[in-house]
């Protein structure tokens, strides 16, 4: 395609490229996995913006002025108006942008992907919500997981004994939005609590889908999800909570190195375990804590860099709040502003969180190395204890590392 024009050819079509409408709750038309190859259009959503056809008479002009930070959200708050030079210039970066995922979707296998510094580069840059879901299929590789016809076999099984908790959860979290009315929600979760039944139920796993379905077709939210849970967050969720603790403790060890006092103030005066925040935190993604424009944009980094990401945004948030829970005089204060910050106190727009969260002192590698050397000394421990049934009980502890994270 030639970069001067404003035009696009697919299937003997012509596309008009245009300033994006990013939909709060972008719900995608069709199956990913369906979708035609190879071309531009087989990637963008039926609601792409940059998919407008000529045919109808008039573009879909409804845009607003795209930086480097709007590119990468779903919602925005406006910035003030522009000129139509900025605006052009701001749509052209973004149709860039999004025509180099679109390249790279098709271009670079999942495997190759995480490994990729063009890929980390592209998504520290900004991911496009009209190509978004596809990334994050790509990123878990979710296309390896998928078994056709199995969604729809496991969903006619009988409700799992979560049923009832998962139906409330989907209200109370979801009420009004259309995964909700429509079931697509509690089925998602229905097959996956049957295909995967050694899983704990909890709150976060109706968090963590939901957010899936806001930008995903349903059974291509289901293979993500899978892939997610396999690659990252399924011990979060196993009925006993070694890596939770693990992960606790390293991230307590990680405030300490990063700001003492608040350190003090929460784990020693307040005595609030690390794994009661940590959990609130990791076990949703941090859906409760931060808005939709700052949970999507968390979510793309996370999907590319891992767990140690979550700790880098939790250290942003203790960065946050500092003012707001050193002044708080109880625990549930304390857990209160931390589990969902207010809005005032967060960095003005998405790409500040990230950097503030790439700011703080932490080292990745590190991270991920002890997490393996704290979860296989707490599993022999646990060996251990069921190995001498006769022995009195004795708390779980979890010898941190010296050095610094």
């Amino acid at each position: 395609m030639d970069g001067e024009r404003d035009t696009v050819q697919v299937q003997d079509t012509d596309f008009e490229l245009v300033r994006p409408t990013l939909p709060l709750s972008p719900f995608g038309r069709g199956s990913f996995e369906s979708l035609p190859s190879p071309g531009m259009g087989s990637f963008l959503r039926a609601d792409s913006p940059a998919l407008s056809t000529l045919s109808g008479g008039s573009s879909l002009r409804q845009g607003f002025g795209i930086g480097d930070a709007s590119a990468s959200t779903s919602s925005l708050s406006p910035r003030g108006d522009k000129s139509p030079k900025e605006s052009k210039e701001s749509a052209e970066a973004h149709r860039q942008r999004e025509l180099r995922w679109v390249t790279a979707i098709s271009s670079i296998t999942p495997s190759q992907a995480r490994k990729s510094k063009k890929v980390r580069k592209m998504v520290l840059d900004g991911v496009p919500a009209s190509v978004r879901y596809q990334v994050w299929a790509m990123l878990t590789d979710s296309k390896g997981k998928r078994m056709d016809g199995l969604y729809q076999k496991l969903s006619q099984r009988d409700k799992v004994a979560a049923w009832q908790e998962i139906e409330r959860d989907v209200r109370e979290g979801f009420d009004g939005m259309p995964m909700a009315r429509d079931g697509s929600l509690g089925k998602l979760l229905q097959v996956y609590l049957c295909m995967v039944p050694d899983i704990q139920y909890s709150r976060g796993l109706v968090m963590i889908a939901g957010q899936l379905l806001l930008q995903s077709p349903e059974e291509d939210a289901f293979w993500t999800f899978v892939s997610l849970m396999d690659t990252h967050l399924r011990p979060y969720f196993s009925n006993n909570s070694v890596q939770l603790e693990v992960d606790a403790s390293l991230f307590a060890r990680a405030l300490e190195s990063n700001d003492a006092a608040s350190a003090k103030k929460v784990f020693g005066d307040m005595g609030i375990a690390p794994v009661a925040i940590c959990k609130a935190w990791f076990t949703t993604v941090f859906a409760d804590a931060l808005p939709s424009e700052y949970l999507v944009r968390l979510w793309d980094i996370f999907l590319f860099e891992g767990v140690t990401f979550l700790f880098r945004a939790g250290l942003a948030i203790f960065s946050c709040t500092r003012r707001m829970f050193l002044q708080s005089a109880s625990p549930e204060g304390v857990l209160d502003v931390l589990s969902r910050p207010p809005l005032a106190v967060l960095p003005p727009n998405p790409d500040a969180f990230v950097e503030l969260a790439f700011s703080m002192k932490l080292k990745d590698d590190d991270i991920r190395k002890q997490r393996n050397k704290l979860e296989a000394q707490v599993k022999r421990r646990t060996a251990q204890t069921r190995a001498s049934p006769m022995s009195p009980a004795t708390p779980q502890t979890i010898s941190l590392p010296k050095n610094g994270i």
